[in-house]
C-alpha cells in the first residue's frame, strides 16, 4: 500500500487532486446509495447561489448508513491525509461528511478554494484534503467535479477560464482526492439523471471544523464509534492542551458514568513536556 500512497500523494503535490481507482467493492458503495436514498428524496434542495438550487446536501452520513465508516477510516485515505496535513498539526480531524446530489438542470459552482472558510495565510499551509466518492459515476456531462490542475501552487489566482478544467472520469469505489487549495467546483448537469456523490473531508485538528462534529456526534452516539473514530470526529485532545473537557481528553464523556470532579491533566507535546519539566527542576534546584 505505501507505494500506492507514493504515487497518489506525488499526484496531489504536482497537481492538486488524483483519483485513487478500486479502493472499495462497487456493491458496498451502491448500498450505502440505497440506505441514503430516502433521505436524498426527502431532503429539499439548497438555497443560495453557492450550493446550488438544483442541488441537495445533507450531512451527520456516520449515523445515516452503516457503512460510510469504512469511507471515513479508508487507511489509504488516512495514509495520504496524514501525510498532507501533519506537518501543521498534531493531529487531523473529521472537517465533514456529506451527501450531495446534482439535479439535471444544475448549473456549474462557483470555483473555489475549500481553505478558504478559513482565514489564516495561504500559499504555505494545506489546511484540508478532500474526498468524493462517487454514488453514481462522475463524467462532465451528470455534474462530475471540475479541477484546475495545479491551482494549488498559487492561491491568488481567483479564477481560471472553463476550458483549463478537467473532469475526471470516477465510479462507484474510486475516490476522487484534492487538496483544500485547489481550485475546483460541482459541475452542470445537463443529463436528465441525478449524480450522487459523497464527500468526506479532513483538517488540521486544531481548526473549527465545516460541520460541527461534536454536535452532530454527541457522546451517546460517539461512545458506539471506535476509539479511532471517536478521535476523528472530536473526542481528543489536539496537544497542547486544546479541546480538552475539565482539563482531561473529551474521550472522558464517552464513559458510561462521568466523575463530578476531575484533576486537570497535561496534555503537551514531547518538546513542550520537556522544557516544562526543566523549568519546574530549575525552580525546585533555587529552592534548594
Amino acid at each position: 500500500m505505501s507505494t500506492l500512497v507514493d504515487c497518489y500523494s506525488a499526484a496531489l503535490a504536482s497537481y492538486g487532486f488524483c483519483v485513487a481507482e478500486k479502493l472499495l467493492d462497487p456493491g458496498l458503495v451502491l448500498g450505502i446509495d440505497r440506505e441514503l436514498d430516502a433521505r436524498f428524496s426527502a431532503t429539499p434542495a439548497c438555497e443560495g447561489a453557492f450550493y446550488g438550487e438544483r442541488t441537495k446536501r445533507f450531512g451527520s452520513l456516520l449515523t445515516r448508513a452503516k457503512d460510510v465508516e469504512r469511507l471515513v477510516m479508508h487507511p489509504l485515505i488516512l495514509d495520504m491525509v496524514e501525510r498532507v496535513l501533519s506537518p501543521w498539526c498534531d493531529r487531523i480531524a473529521l472537517n465533514l461528511a456529506q451527501a450531495i446530489e446534482i439535479h439535471p438542470g444544475a448549473l456549474p459552482q462557483l470555483p473555489h478554494r475549500d481553505q478558504d472558510m478559513w482565514q489564516g495565510p495561504k500559499g504555505t499551509i494545506e489546511y484540508l484534503v478532500n474526498v468524493m466518492w462517487p454514488l453514481t459515476p462522475f463524467v462532465k456531462e451528470n455534474g462530475g467535479t471540475r479541477l484546475w490542475p495545479g491551482t494549488h501552487l498559487d492561491p491568488d489566482v481567483k479564477s481560471l477560464p472553463e476550458a483549463e478544467a478537467l473532469v475526471p472520469r470516477a465510479s462507484p469505489g474510486d475516490a476522487l482526492v484534492f487538496l483544500g487549495s485547489t481550485l475546483h467546483g460541482g459541475g452542470g448537469n445537463v443529463t436528465s439523471v441525478p449524480r450522487r456523490g459523497i464527500v468526506v473531508s479532513y483538517c488540521l485538528g486544531w481548526l473549527k471544523p465545516f460541520e460541527l462534529q461534536w454536535l452532530v456526534y454527541p457522546p451517546a452516539v460517539a461512545r458506539h464509534f471506535s476509539p479511532e473514530l471517536a478521535a476523528l470526529v472530536g473526542y481528543a485532545q489536539h496537544r497542547p492542551n486544546l479541546g480538552n473537557v475539565e482539563g482531561q481528553c473529551p474521550s472522558i464523556l464517552l464513559k458510561d458514568r462521568v466523575p463530578d470532579f476531575l484533576p486537570a491533566i497535561d496534555a503537551l507535546r514531547p518538546d513542550q513536556k520537556e522544557v516544562a519539566a526543566m523549568f519546574v527542576r530549575s525552580q525546585l534546584g533555587e529552592m534548594g
